[in-house]
């Protein structure tokens, strides 16, 4: 049994050899990860800006210091929040949460490298406790900052691997 499930595996990985598929983080896609560290993530306003700019430096395993970054990472961070869910009596129980964050990649003189733009949709619902709407409200903040944040990244990944491959 296992052999030929060894045999499968092999079966399909050897086709994906010769189209020239490689991982996009993978240390064969021509150092992304250290490019990725060479990044610097400016400051970001707001709670919000915040956990996103620690969800990037550590997501492109950036040291977080300008010191010998070769490129600056600036966005442009939005919120909004729209009631979606009405009872009888006009009171709000669902808002919409809508975060979109624009981006320049600069290199060390300032010229502009990349930029980008990502949008991301979370929702949280009002409950009877204060408390808990405003833990809910935190929580889709932080989703919606990992979301925006993995998205760049994965913009930023795609933007390297086709700069390496020309």
């Amino acid at each position: 049994m296992r052999r030929a499930l060894s045999w499968v595996v092999c079966a399909v990985a050897l086709p994906l050899s010769a189209c020239g598929f490689h991982p996009l983080y993978g240390s064969q896609s021509g150092g992304t990860a250290k490019i990725f560290a060479s990044i610097y993530v400016e400051p970001v306003g707001d709670r919000a800006g915040y956990e996103m700019r620690n969800r990037l430096i550590d997501l492109l395993d950036s040291s977080g210091s300008a010191e010998g970054a070769r490129y600056k990472l600036k966005i442009d961070l939005n919120e909004d929040r729209r009631a979606v869910a009405l009872q009888n009596d006009a009171s709000i129980t669902r808002y919409n949460y809508l975060m979109t964050a624009d981006y320049t990649l600069c290199d060390a003189s300032g010229a502009v490298i990349t930029h980008g733009h990502e949008s991301t949709l979370t929702a949280y619902n009002i409950v009877a406790s204060p408390y808990a709407t405003l833990t809910a409200a935190q929580d889709a903040e932080q989703r919606g900052a990992d979301d925006l944040s993995e998205r760049i990244r994965l913009d930023l990944g795609v933007f390297f691997a086709r700069q390496n491959a020309k």
